[in-house]
């Protein structure tokens, strides 16, 4: 089934300079990008893209580091691409992680594991409306 999902490359995996090795994996892994794009994430946007996390403790400091700054918006389509991409990621925690996934490779622990993606598909509905506008999208 064809399918589309967001990928975050998050403020930690900007700082690392592993951009273009993080779309590359991707890309080599037959994925489509449908739409990329630099994003200044807002408190707005947070609030609804976290709206789970929003009461719980740790919420500030996710907000303030994910605002830290720009990140990488990506749109991958593709049969399948939502489990495609969450193994090419891992697991959040990247002491779970299995080695070769992106977040073994790059992530320290799970508030800086480099990338965030769509956890299902009503969620990279959702967090695709809140990036993108029909017109970036190029299926």
């Amino acid at each position: 089934m064809n399918e589309q999902t967001v990928v975050l490359i998050k403020p930690d995996g900007m700082e690392k300079h592993v951009v273009g090795e993080i779309i590359t994996r991707f890309e080599k892994a037959g994925m489509k990008l449908a739409a990329l794009k630099l994003v200044q994430l807002t408190q707005p946007i947070l609030d609804t893209w976290y709206a789970h996390h929003k009461d719980k403790p740790f919420f500030p400091e996710l907000s303030k580091q994910m605002m830290s700054t720009p990140v990488v918006a990506m749109v991958l389509e593709g049969d399948g691409v939502i489990q495609k991409v969450f193994d090419i990621c891992g697991p959040t925690d990247p002491a779970e992680a299995a080695p070769g996934t992106i977040r073994h490779d790059f992530g320290v622990d799970k508030p800086h594991n480099v990338v965030h993606r769509s956890d299902s598909a009503e969620a990279a509905a959702k967090e695709i409306g809140l990036l993108f506008a029909a017109s970036d999208l190029h299926s």
